[in-house]
């Protein structure tokens, strides 16, 4: 059985990093990057345990083993993943319902994995609203962005809730395409 919840130890912390390790674009095959989607951020044990306060992660075990995450990452955060400094000086631009969103109430979702063995099953739309769940009390909002390229995670996240607020384009030539879950009725 699923169950979901925080991360509260070192365990389910390197639960989440061993995880993310398998999905990695530098680690699966290009058929599964097109068909499985992927994340793109390699977090560290250090980084992972010091963004997990004072909004801990949210996770899906089975087992006493991780299989599902979604990480909680402040704005705090933008200058400790430099490749995210973009996303936040997007979101700081946006106008959303007559407001400018870098002044409302929101945290981004740093990433979300399933294991391959859970997909399909209902663990994505779980950690979302368990997430919901958690931070709807102190944020108005979820913003989170996903390459244009990875079309399951942008479909996972239409099908939960999101809504597109921008797409951009990085030096690289990356596409990406921000989205927003909104917690609560706006005010």
């Amino acid at each position: 059985m699923v169950t979901y919840g925080i991360s509260t130890t070192e365990e389910e912390l390197k639960g989440i990093l061993e995880l993310q390790q398998k999905n990695l674009q530098k680690s699966i095959t290009s058929d599964e990057l097109k068909s499985q989607g992927f994340v793109t951020v390699e977090h560290d044990l250090d980084l992972l345990t010091r963004m997990n306060s004072p909004y801990a992660h949210i996770i899906a075990k089975e087992d006493d083993q991780v299989i599902g995450y979604t990480l909680v990452e402040l704005p705090e955060w933008k200058y400790e993943i430099p490749v995210l400094i973009e996303m936040f000086d997007q979101i700081d631009s946006i106008e959303y319902e007559g407001r400018n969103l870098g002044k409302t109430k929101y945290f981004t979702m740093g990433q979300v994995c399933v294991a391959k063995s859970h997909r399909g099953q209902g663990v994505f739309a779980g950690l979302y609203a368990e997430m919901k769940r958690r931070m709807s009390p102190d944020f108005d909002y979820i913003i989170t962005e996903i390459a244009s390229r990875n079309y399951r995670s942008l479909r996972a996240h239409e099908k939960v809730g999101f809504e597109v607020i921008k797409t951009y384009q990085i030096e690289d030539g990356e596409e990406w395409v921000l989205v927003l879950m909104k917690l609560r009725p706006s005010t």
